[in-house]
């Protein structure tokens, strides 16, 4: 998936390239630290790459983020009845890590956008969700461009 996604890049003219990036972050699962990774490889500037990837990334957890916290808003408009328990059990288990653990760690497993809006579906405050999740894509985002840079730098050796 990451070489097609790459050959997308890549068939997009030079100077637009930094735009295929941008979109290709936005997709869950490639995030900004693919995104990054994708744009290095195909030649754009580390830091050029870096920053389409986190804002492409960053634009589409923002849309999923108000967009989960709206649609949770019109769901428990007028409900007041007990959480399951299986539910309960779930918010223990958020509560234990809490925004920040679950953002900075979270894309280990699943895309923020995934994970950003489960947050926002337990109740966490949407603007602390977004705070977190920008940073972690920022860290994410950095660290995968840098570690692409370096990679292709050596074997350029």
């Amino acid at each position: 998936m990451i070489e097609s996604l790459q050959n997308f890049a890549d068939s997009i003219p030079v100077w637009l390239q930094w735009a295929g990036i941008l979109l290709l972050s936005a997709i869950p699962f490639v995030e900004s630290y693919f995104g990054a990774v994708i744009g290095v490889a195909i030649g754009l500037h580390p830091v050029l790459a870096i920053l389409m990837a986190i804002i492409g990334n960053v634009a589409s957890m923002l849309a999923f983020v108000y967009g989960a916290g709206a649609i949770r808003d019109r769901a428990r408009k007028n409900k007041d009845e007990e959480p399951s328990q299986k539910r309960q059990r779930l918010k223990r288990m958020f509560d234990k890590f809490g925004v920040p653990g679950v953002s900075l760690l979270g894309q280990t497993l699943l895309p923020s956008q995934i994970t950003s809006s489960a947050m926002v579906g337990f109740g966490a405050n949407r603007n602390v969700v977004a705070f977190w999740q920008i940073i972690s894509i920022i860290l994410w985002g950095v660290l995968f461009g840098v570690l692409a840079t370096l990679g292709i730098e050596l074997a350029l050796r």
